[in-house]
């Protein structure tokens, strides 16, 4: 019996024990009262100085959005002025263009209008890609003879020719020379001799694209030269360098010089008021170029003319520079595949060099 009430009592026990533990908890101090409002307060300052160092950086972004912003604007607006001024410019630069184009026009049509009244109307004409060439008889000037007025569209159309592209060689003729080179026009160019063999040498300073073939400082010889324009350049040489600084393709020497600047130079004594064939060329007050080659030396067809006569031909015809190439029996007007004019020896003559104009 006694075994048994001893399992009871301890049966109690464990039922009793979770009881006893909580008495004994609540009877000593209670641990929340030792709390302090302090101790609960959220951290609050803290959290303040977050918020105004991400407002500041918020602030910081907002003001660099806004520079950026007028930094971009400043940009668009100077590229707005730029625009503006570029398309101001480029107007300024067409209208004057247009200007200049029916100026050209205006001036190209008041010549053709005088040389018309002058010498009637071009006995031949061609429009090439690489130039403009006009043909007129002067038989109404009271010459026999013939002139070309020439429009370089491109100025490589324009080019200096040794015979057989050799500085000596037996000397080619000018319908020889433009045949071989497929030219529209041809006329003889410079002066020359013969040496102890027999072979033609230019006389002076002879320039083929650009590369100087002969060169002498004979200051009794006028250098008729052609720029990378395509303009006539006429000038004193004395040194090799000066062809390259004015940029000079082509060129060859004779003289003299007839006109310059529109007005007459004096003519040497061993030249003057001699009537010969001639051969000349110039450029007219709008810078197209003229060719011009009279006969001479034959009765009853023409006996030629004076330089001091050509002078004041050439004023009337409103040419501004011009001066006196190879005549004589060397005077050669090309033209077309044909030879115009009656060179005075009844036949052509072997030349050293001819000026060719390429369609």
């Amino acid at each position: 019996m006694q075994p048994v009430l001893g399992k009871v009592n301890r049966f109690f026990a464990f039922l009793l024990a979770p009881a006893l533990g909580f008495l004994v908890a609540f009877s000593q101090v209670n641990p929340v009262d030792k709390l302090t409002l302090e101790g609960l307060t959220l951290p609050v300052e803290q959290s303040s100085e977050q918020v105004a160092a991400l407002q500041e950086r918020l602030d910081e972004t907002r003001e660099t959005i806004e520079g950026t912003e007028l930094a971009i604007q400043g940009i668009r607006d100077a590229a707005e002025k730029e625009k503006k001024e570029y398309e101001q410019q480029n107007q300024k630069i067409n209208n004057l263009l247009a200007a200049s184009i029916s100026h050209t026009k205006q001036s190209e049509d008041v010549l053709d209008t005088i040389l018309s009244n002058m010498l009637g109307k071009p006995i031949g004409q061609s429009f090439g890609k690489n130039s403009t060439v006009k043909v007129y008889s002067l038989t109404e000037a009271g010459y026999r003879g013939y002139m070309a007025k020439v429009r370089l569209n491109d100025p490589k159309a324009l080019k200096m020719v040794l015979a057989n592209n050799s500085v000596k060689s037996k000397g080619e003729t000018t319908s020889q020379a433009g045949k071989r080179t497929g030219a529209i026009l041809a006329i003889n160019a410079g002066g020359f001799m013969a040496d102890k063999q027999g072979n033609l040498v230019p006389l002076g300073i002879t320039v083929v694209d650009g590369t100087i073939r002969t060169f002498s400082d004979n200051k009794n010889l006028s250098f008729v030269g052609f720029n990378n324009k395509g303009h006539l350049v006429g000038t004193n040489i004395t040194k090799q360098e000066q062809i390259t600084q004015q940029g000079i393709l082509q060129g060859a020497s004779f003289l003299p010089r007839l006109l310059q600047d529109g007005k007459r130079l004096p003519i040497p004594k061993d030249w003057a008021n001699a009537r010969q064939p001639r051969t000349l060329i110039g450029h007219f007050d709008n810078g197209d170029l003229l060719m011009i080659v009279i006969d001479g030396r034959r009765e009853g067809w023409s006996n030629g003319v004076t330089l001091e006569e050509a002078q004041k031909k050439l004023q009337e015809f409103h040419v501004v520079d011009a001066y006196n190439l190879d005549g004589g029996g060397s005077s050669a007007f090309y033209y077309k595949g044909k030879l115009l004019n009656k060179p005075s020896g009844g036949r052509e003559r072997a030349v050293v060099s001819n000026l060719v104009i390429m369609p």
